[in-house]
């Protein structure tokens, strides 16, 4: 995760210089503590688009840092999250001009990122970061908001339970579970620990959730604990764990062999079933913290899709997140192998003897056609892909569009850079993408080529 005006604690020490150096005011993936009032607009050098219809914008959604869609009968309906709460958008009518229909108000709320629904009870999950309503990393409270969304005009809270951890929130198995992660550690955790693991919830009774005691996800980085950022779960049911140290993917269902102890047993969301990934090469990810990650299984050619059977499901997309004086040093989509990993070597990884995956290729904003070096951050961010298509935001640089058909050399193919631009998640939808950006609130694009 990242906000828009506090620099990532990645980088502590680049703080001053790049505030120096930029316009935007700096934000942070997951450590650093910083006021919690709304973004302000920015200006820069002038945007730059190509390949790319700008169809509409959604204003008063400023402060967006995450949406998602749901419908009901033939009703579409755009659920939007940040730092002022939830709204509901209809898109029914006119999908390029969304109508606000309802809004849950919660000032101060941090951060919502990668916000997930549940599409069949019509409910969203909200991650409280311990930063949320003037607390910080060190001591502030974190937790899980479950918010009814039956009646889109109306969303109402169902139930808040506290969690070790609150920087993002995932639904495992059919949204009966939530894996709930980061950020950095708290002063009550355990000093050796580089950030803070996944706690299981299990939301089965929406209004009583049940927090499992024991985090899951340990010892990720080359047998350390640290930083466990996101998990996004594939067609086949594997969760895989993005942060400090790599992607890792579980079995969370069935029964499966255990490649670290050569037995099979029933895995679960609170005791999952190791299945493959590992640590990414340092010379593709220098600073080892990976933010989100994508595998591409089956065949998806419908919107939010993936790249058909395209890799065999041995490549995992994953994206760094990193910040440095200049674009050249900061965060890049990473294209890695799974092979060699089915065995367990990611959890065997120490650091006398780490095991890394295999990099397939890489794909950086910086000296990019379209790109501004001196508007400010260029890390790559969230991305979604459709088909051979994959649409990514890279902060102040704004939205690309890569042609991924050959995963060792991906290629722009479009972008829309707006001067103020804070891009953080892309999503396809009804043939058009929708952005949710910091500043601007809700671009709605179109690709032309």
């Amino acid at each position: 995760m990242r906000r828009w005006f506090l620099r990532s604690s990645l980088l502590l020490v680049t703080v001053a210089a790049a505030l120096a150096a930029s316009t935007l005011p700096a934000v942070a993936c997951g450590e650093e503590d910083g006021p919690h009032t709304a973004a302000p607009r920015v200006t820069g050098a002038p945007g730059a688009e190509k390949n790319v219809k700008a169809v509409g914008n959604v204003p008063d959604a400023q402060g967006a840092i995450a949406l998602q869609f749901l419908q009901y009968g033939n009703r579409d309906v755009m659920v939007v999250s940040g730092e002022f709460g939830v709204k509901t958008y209809d898109l029914t009518a006119n999908p390029k001009a969304p109508k606000l229909i309802g809004q849950l108000n919660m000032p101060g709320m941090w951060e919502t990122e990668d916000t997930e629904v549940d599409p069949v009870r019509k409910r969203v999950f909200l991650a409280r970061d311990p930063r949320a309503f003037g607390g910080n990393v060190r001591t502030g409270e974190s937790g899980i908001y479950i918010v009814d969304l039956a009646n889109p005009e109306k969303p109402s809270i169902m139930s808040y339970v506290k969690v070790p951890a609150g920087h993002t929130t995932t639904c495992i198995n059919d949204c009966q579970y939530l894996w709930t992660g980061g950020p950095a550690k708290a002063d009550s955790m355990p000093a050796e620990w580089g950030g803070r693991p996944i706690w299981v919830t299990d939301i089965r009774n929406p209004r009583k959730p049940k927090v499992f005691p024991n985090p899951i996800e340990l010892a990720r980085n080359d047998g350390k604990t640290d930083y466990v950022h996101d998990v996004q779960v594939d067609e086949t049911g594997v969760a895989w764990a993005s942060g400090r140290g790599g992607v890792r993917g579980y079995w969370t269902a069935g029964m499966h062999k255990d490649p670290v102890t050569g037995k099979h047993r029933l895995a679960s969301p609170s005791d999952p079933v190791p299945y493959a990934g590992g640590g990414i090469k340092e010379t593709a990810a220098p600073s080892k913290f990976m933010h989100n990650s994508f595998r591409p299984v089956g065949d998806r050619s419908k919107d939010g899709g993936g790249t058909g059977n395209w890799g065999n499901g041995n490549l995992i997309y994953a994206t760094e997140e990193s910040f440095l004086d200049g674009c050249a040093g900061d965060g890049v989509l990473v294209i890695a192998s799974l092979e060699g990993s089915y065995g367990g070597a990611g959890w065997r990884s120490t650091p006398q003897q780490p095991y890394r995956l295999n990099t397939v290729g890489t794909w950086s904003v910086a000296g990019q056609e379209g790109s501004d070096p001196a508007s400010g951050d260029c890390s790559a961010h969230y991305f979604d892909v459709r088909e051979k298509v994959l649409v990514q935001s890279f902060y102040a640089q704004g939205t690309r569009f890569l042609d991924v058909s050959d995963p060792t050399n991906p290629k722009q193919i479009a972008y829309y850079r707006p001067a103020d631009a804070a891009a953080w998640a892309p999503y396809w939808h009804r043939g058009l993408v929708y952005v949710a950006d910091n500043n601007r609130g809700i671009d709605i694009l179109e690709l032309t080529a």
